[in-house]
């Protein structure tokens, strides 16, 4: 019996669309070719359902009998996926590990909308009409199941953040939550609210922008809106259309790939609320204080926490940085420099972080600063890792300068303050930072307490 046990579980590992030992099809998203783009598709809605009974093993569900599958449970919170435009009919690459990454975290009914029949048609048009009633196709599901409204978590990415919106604006804004990965701006830009996502379509809506200028939405579309990298072009995307298709679709897909990071509960980026992405690279949106004793709002899966004070503010509009690669999140430092040369300077400031075991560089240089006498400037540094205890720092200030003669920055004190730990800030008086060249030094604890 053991022998039979251990030969069933590894063949349904191997075998994954089939369990030979159940006699159950694992059902997957619908696989189809540009040849279907092409000739066009007619829209087919396919729920497919993951518990933590069958991480692995997608079971198709009912629209009118939700109750036949057996490990769909009704009184367990609901969380549907929904994938947008499918220009080449592929499957999404990145749903198998939404799944499992969001049935890790809790214990749900998990429903992937499969709605790649109706989504892949070169004509985009074509497809964002079908919106529309693959949006009236889940909402009919919900009804039959009679789930509880309050318990449904709908995350969409692209037009599938409209289908969510169009779905909590049938029941009157009463769903949960829906989370918007980058919701679509083609054909979608300028409309009134009821033509696409907004705030009023369910309890809580949190939306994420990394390819506004583009395949994005720009404009705020929920309670709280992030702009990770300022909304559009993101770090490690190709920048040139050389790359191939990767080119086209990487800053719209980074946007999953941010938010199945934030599944991670060891991994968690701060958002910052900001007038705008300039200001907030200026160190100009670091405080807090609106936030009470929460702090600001984490990015992605775990903002929930933040739900009820977001309600009280209204749209909030938050941005923060990446690295270009999983883990995503960045450490970050306030820096303040007080200058006292006789005149104004003007330049950028690399600062590089070292202990024994490693290091990490920053170029804070988005824009050119004026550096003057006795004002102190503040600057954000954001470096891809953390280095702890920092025992060494290393100063290089540039300019724009042409002449053989080297500008000087005459620094009277440096405070690097972290902003994610409760580690007290670094400092180092008295410093003369000579253009182009390293100023290497061991900080020193502050002389004052205002920190």
């Amino acid at each position: 019996m053991t022998f039979r046990i251990l030969y069933c579980l590894l063949i349904t590992l191997i075998l994954r669309p089939f369990s030979i030992c159940t006699g159950e099809v694992c059902e997957q998203i619908t696989d189809l070719d540009l040849k279907h783009s092409i000739l066009g598709t007619h829209l087919e809605v396919r729920l497919i359902l993951y518990t933590r009974e069958n991480v692995t093993c997608g079971r198709l569900l009912s629209h009118d009998d939700p109750f036949a599958t057996p490990t769909f449970i009704p009184t367990r919170p609901t969380t549907f996926l929904i994938h947008g435009y499918r220009p080449t009919g592929s499957p999404p690459v990145w749903m198998t590990m939404m799944v499992e990454s969001i049935l890790n975290r809790s214990d749900i009914n998990a429903i992937v909308v499969d709605w790649n029949h109706g989504a892949t048609n070169i004509i985009y048009a074509t497809v964002v009409r079908n919106t529309r009633t693959v949006a009236d196709n889940i909402t009919h599901f919900i009804q039959k199941a009679k789930l509880s409204l309050s318990s449904i978590h709908m995350i969409g990415v692209s037009l599938g953040a409209h289908i969510s919106g169009f779905t909590g604006a049938k029941f009157n804004g009463s769903i949960g939550r829906i989370t918007a990965l980058d919701p679509a701006g083609p054909l979608f830009r300028g409309k009134p609210s009821d033509e696409r996502l907004d705030p009023s379509d369910a309890q809580f809506v949190d939306a994420l922008h990394t390819d506004m200028d583009a395949f994005g939405y720009r404009d705020s579309l929920g309670h709280i809106d992030y702009y990770a990298n300022g909304g559009s072009d993101q770090p490690g995307c190709p920048k040139t259309i050389f790359s191939g298709s990767k080119y086209f679709k990487c800053d719209h897909q980074r946007s999953v790939f941010l938010y199945l990071d934030s599944l991670n509960q060891s991994r968690h980026i701060t958002a910052y609320p900001c007038s705008d992405y300039s200001n907030f690279l200026n160190g100009m949106c670091l405080s807090c204080e609106r936030f009470n004793s929460s702090g600001c709002p984490v990015f992605g899966y775990d903002v929930s926490r933040w739900k009820d004070v977001l309600l009280k503010l209204g749209q909030t509009a938050t941005f923060f940085t990446t690295n270009k690669e999983a883990p995503f999140c960045q450490s970050e430092y306030k820096v303040e420099i007080m200058s006292w040369n006789s005149e104004a300077r003007w330049g950028s400031i690399t600062i590089t972080l070292k202990n024994r075991a490693q290091e990490t560089e920053t170029r804070i240089d988005h824009k050119s600063y004026e550096f003057q006498r006795f004002t102190e400037m503040t600057l954000l540094a954001q470096f891809e890792r953390d280095v702890y205890p920092v025992e060494k720092i290393t100063l290089k200030y540039v300019t724009a300068n042409k002449l053989r003669s080297r500008y000087k920055l005459r620094v009277l004190r440096f405070r690097l303050t972290p902003l994610k730990s409760d580690l007290r800030p670094l400092c180092r008086y008295d410093l003369l930072l000579v253009e182009n060249k390293d100023v290497t030094f061991r900080p020193i604890s502050c002389h004052d307490n205002n920190f």
